[in-house]
């Protein structure tokens, strides 16, 4: 009885939550601003409302002027306070959780607080809304008949001290979710929260390969993991031997381009489905609204305020942030939020490009500190992703992971980019493959093209195909294994590309 009742609760709420969403993306800046006025008097009486007098604040500009842009590190103080047990410091009362976030670079871990009115009103509503497009566009679907396979961080929720906890943000969230979710999510709670992954690993394929799974969600190179090692197990082809009934995949924290062909191998059917989520620790940002398009649709009733700064002005003293009400399409802009978590002007470290207005849609770009730009050719994600993309179209190869990284100029040398490519299935002819990435890097980035025209400035990529499992062996050496855990793409310096060559080199 349990199954029909939430198909029926999900089909009553999607006209409601629908509704609701239309109304937002059709006023946009009267969405936005009421969204901000609710957390500054919220938070009014904290430490922080007091010390920029919230009270007194009394339009998004006098906000931009009175409380800075901040990141991580500007806010730490506040936040080992919190993690302390102490009250009002940030967000009204005691804050409780605490998503560890490594993020891809460095080793530093950050510890991002997760309020109660977050879970409550970001992600668990994020969550339900999501689900509610997906049956609107896919009416026929069968999700609530079986299973969704969570494959979540790879940390164990650690007490801290008092009432305070931490660990990645998808054991949070399963830490939280109702009782009722659990009809209709696998594994169990105890397995998914499994420190070690492989062990988890383990336990969780003795579990599911029995089970009626039709979705799975997380990360695309983790899932592919555990999809590799369930047909490892049960001696299958696809994917479908095991999961005849499995029809949409929710992925989000890396771009899904490279990854495509491998999922499409390994789960041949067309009417399979792929949802993209922006679902990071600071908050449930965005998803997919329409199948037929790459981009998500931003939610902007999810008690987040967002701001926007161009990427060239980001190491500005004090750069000028956008409104939802005055960004551009086609522009790259670093994401600023103040959250119902207590995130004030947080600069996330995350870069999206906007591909629609009413409703606002987004493509992710890269990260503030993820590219390459040792020559002004400011390559970011986005191009790579699509530059690799077109190789693997062209040649018929496959790629597990890649990271590229600068050939720094010598007295005798050019400058350039060496590439990093962990394939699935190699192209027959490499040099064609490079071949085709350079010329692809050009189409869509002019900086790029002019710094490659006649080889004045930079050489021809160099790109090296790495041994099977390198990046698995890489991120297991740092301990990142598994959960929200990436690759970084592209790095201005060669401190990954040398810890990898120098890894691949040894095995």
């Amino acid at each position: 009885m349990v199954i029909p009742l939430v198909n029926s609760i999900y089909r009553w709420l999607s006209f409601r939550s629908i509704s609701r969403i239309s109304q937002s993306t059709e006023n946009p800046f009267d969405t936005q601003k009421q969204v901000l006025f609710s957390l500054l008097k919220k938070a009014r009486h904290t430490e922080i409302g007091k010390e920029f007098d919230f009270s007194n604040i009394t339009s998004i500009r006098k906000f931009q002027e009175q409380v800075p842009i901040r990141d991580y590190d500007e806010l730490k103080s506040y936040i080992d306070r919190m993690r302390t047990g102490q009250k009002d410091v940030l967000w009204p009362g005691e804050m409780r959780w605490f998503a560890k976030s490594s993020g891809t670079t460095g080793t530093k871990s950050k510890f991002l607080p997760v309020s109660r009115q977050a879970l409550k009103e970001n992600h668990f509503r994020a969550g339900r809304d999501m689900f509610t497009y997906f049956i609107k566009e896919f009416p026929e679907n069968e999700l609530f008949k079986g299973k969704c396979l969570t494959l979540g961080g790879s940390h164990q929720i650690d007490h801290i001290g008092g009432s305070q906890s931490v660990g990645d943000l998808s054991a949070i969230l399963i830490a939280n979710m109702p009782k009722w979710s659990n009809f209709y999510r696998t594994p169990k709670r105890e397995i998914v929260l499994i420190a070690d992954f492989e062990e988890k690993l383990e336990k969780m394929i003795k579990e599911v390969v029995s089970q009626n799974v039709t979705s799975l969600a997380g990360a695309p190179s983790w899932n592919l993991v555990l999809i590799k090692r369930v047909l490892e197990v049960t001696g299958k082809d696809t994917l479908l031997e095991v999961w005849p009934n499995l029809e949409l995949f929710i992925h989000g924290g890396v771009s899904f381009s490279p990854y495509r062909e491998q999922f499409h191998k390994v789960i041949p059917s067309s009417s399979m489905r792929y949802m993209e989520t922006y679902n990071a620790s600071e908050g449930f940002f965005a998803f997919q609204d329409d199948l037929n398009r790459s981009d998500m649709m931003l939610l902007l009733d999810h008690g987040i305020f967002y701001e926007f700064v161009a990427v060239e002005d980001i190491d500005k003293e004090k750069p000028r942030a956008y409104t939802i009400g005055e960004v551009e399409q086609g522009k790259n802009y670093a994401i600023v939020i103040s959250t119902n978590s207590g995130l004030w002007r947080y600069l996330i470290g995350d870069t999206v490009i906007f591909t629609s207005t009413f409703p606002h849609r987004i493509k992710i770009s890269g990260r503030t500190r993820h590219f390459i730009n040792a020559f002004g050719e400011e390559v970011i994600v986005d191009n790579a992703d699509v530059a690799i993309n077109a190789a693997c179209e062209m040649t018929g190869a496959r790629v597990v992971e890649y990271t590229a990284g600068p050939i720094f100029m010598t007295d005798t040398s050019k400058g350039g980019h060496e590439w990093l490519i962990e394939f699935d299935a190699p192209p027959a002819d490499l040099e064609e493959f490079i071949t085709i990435l350079d010329e692809k890097l050009c189409s869509v980035n002019s900086d790029y093209e002019a710094k490659r025209y006649k080889g004045i400035t930079l050489d021809r990529p160099v790109v090296h195909a790495l041994k099977k499992g390198v990046f698995y062996k890489w991120l297991d050496s740092k301990g990142k294994m598994g959960g929200q855990n990436k690759i970084p793409r592209l790095y201005n310096s060669r401190e990954y590309v040398n810890e990898l060559i120098d890894l691949n080199e040894s095995l």
